[in-house]
């Protein structure tokens, strides 16, 4: 790896029009020069080509004629990307201006890190930031009822998550993917698995890199907002079909990745949830049922990427179950943190 890394920032926009300007501004003014912008819009129909069309003497951009979805579509702009890391961005997200300076820094600790993430805070829709710094994400992790949640989510900012950690996965809204990564876990060329749609697609690439022997780290200095359109608790203010494509991706994301010691040690947690879940479709929520039929459509599909994952597993049954816990788990770095800033601060431009 060289100092002179390039980042290409990929960012897919559906009907992002009250975002999208100042999330554009805030990656052009980032305190790094060697970076690209990519935008893929999934047929806005709300006046985001308008706000686009201001950007295209800096950005390149792509219009799509109808909505491939948030997985598709990020493909197709990695594919299109030149960079020795790829920023995955949503257009709700506003970068603080040493953000990417931070991540690139990060991921330089360690060859063997795939992602660096770095500490989101909420904001309103407005991009208004609040006077007291609410925690977004700081990377996501999994319980062993196979449910994946933002480390330190809602929490108040008084002063934790400080130090360099291993960390499960990133969440997609800001995520930096080191090439050699995307080329080693892409299933024939796709690096985000398309039959997700939208949603839960970070979670799924996260396990499938952990179980092909890529880290994930937390880079603390990397700083930056997001309005959370999707959390729990959150299910009736979402759209019935995002709704629909989370319950076909839990199930998705469990038979292409889950190897059996990990399922047989938490088969009761794992069994209670889905039934409160087919429950729920059943009785509140039938508008989801169609996942289950669309998971049986596919299953051969899923099956087979299944076989090419688990015939590349680099990692042992105990190295992944200690990840799956009801609380959040993160694994610190050899070197004090002292010292990875020093080495952090050696790097420089």
């Amino acid at each position: 790896m060289t100092q002179n890394d390039v980042v290409s920032v990929t960012i897919v926009t559906y009907d992002s029009g009250r975002f999208i300007k100042r999330c554009l501004e805030s990656v052009l003014a980032q305190r790094y020069r060697l970076k690209e912008i990519i935008v893929i819009d999934n047929a806005s129909t709300d006046g985001t080509s308008d706000i686009l069309e201001q950007f295209e003497d800096r950005c390149r951009i792509y219009y799509n004629e109808e909505n491939i979805g948030f997985a598709a579509a990020q493909n197709q702009a990695i594919a299109l990307a030149r960079g020795d890391w790829v920023l995955t961005l949503n257009p709700d997200v506003f970068l603080l201006p040493g953000f990417i300076r931070a991540l690139v820094d990060g991921g330089r600790l360690d060859p063997a890190v795939g992602t660096v993430c770095g500490k989101l805070f909420t904001m309103s829709p407005a991009f208004d930031i609040p006077e007291e710094p609410v925690v977004d994400s700081t990377g996501i992790y999994f319980t062993p009822m196979l449910r994946h949640f933002d480390r330190g989510s809602q929490e108040c900012d008084n002063g934790h998550y400080l130090h360099y950690e291993y960390v499960f996965g990133a969440t997609a809204a800001a995520a930096c993917y080191r090439r050699e990564m995307i080329n080693d876990v892409s299933i024939n060329g796709e690096f985000f698995d398309p039959d997700f749609f939208a949603y839960r697609e970070d979670a799924d690439l996260a396990w499938r890199a952990q179980l092909l022997g890529w880290k994930c780290m937390y880079a603390p200095n990397a700083r930056a907002y997001h309005v959370r359109k999707l959390r729990p608790g959150m299910r009736r203010s979402v759209p019935a079909e995002i709704n629909m494509h989370s319950v076909k991706n839990r199930f998705l994301m469990r038979l292409k990745n889950i190897t059996p010691s990990l399922y047989l040690r938490n088969v009761v947690p794992i069994t209670l949830r889905d039934l409160g879940i087919m429950a729920y479709c059943l009785l509140g929520e039938q508008t989801s049922i169609k996942a289950f039929f669309l998971t049986a459509r596919n299953l051969s599909r899923v099956l087979e990427k299944r076989r090419w994952i688990q015939a590349r597993r680099r990692v042992d049954d105990a190295y992944i179950e200690q990840w799956f816990r009801f609380t959040p788990v993160s694994l610190p770095l050899e070197h004090q943190p002292e010292e990875l800033e020093a080495r952090v601060r050696a790097a420089g431009d």
